[in-house]
């Protein structure tokens, strides 16, 4: 039966992939511990980028992984199923390798993620690199609901 529910939650990715012409992040471990949600090459210019997140979509912190170039981490949207959204101001520069810091999630528990939209801009550089920017998520309890 867990075989059919992740088929079938990789199929409605790929539908919502083909609609949105963005890849949602499909997670299928429980298992607790930091788990990568999502990687992006980002530009030069001031941008945002929307991650759908589909699965085993509950977390208690996330935080952000950047290579290759620095970024300018400036805010962030939480959207959670349940209908509530976190709005986190960052405004935090993230030297390539390096980290945000992390970010705990509103409620005190692992939250179902139903997206993050993040703004950002990626920092000039000598090699004018793209950077490339992962968002991780940890699962502190890994409750099933």
């Amino acid at each position: 039966m867990n075989k059919t529910i992740i088929i079938l939650l990789l199929a409605i990715a790929g539908s919502i992939g083909i609609a949105s012409a963005q890849s949602p992040a499909v997670m299928i471990s429980d298992a607790a511990g930091w788990h990568k949600i999502s990687e992006r090459t980002v530009a030069f210019k001031t941008d945002r980028d929307e991650i759908s997140v589909i699965g085993s979509d509950r977390f208690s912190t996330i935080k952000f992984k950047v290579t290759e170039a620095a970024i300018e981490l400036i805010s962030l949207e939480i959207a959670f199923e349940s209908g509530d959204k976190q709005d986190v101001k960052i405004n935090q520069s993230i030297k390539s390798p390096g980290e945000s810091r992390t970010i705990d999630l509103k409620g005190g528990a692992e939250r179902s993620i139903k997206k993050i939209i993040f703004v950002y801009k990626t920092l000039p550089n000598s090699k004018d690199e793209h950077a490339r920017v992962e968002i991780w998520g940890y699962k502190s309890n890994a409750v099933k609901k």
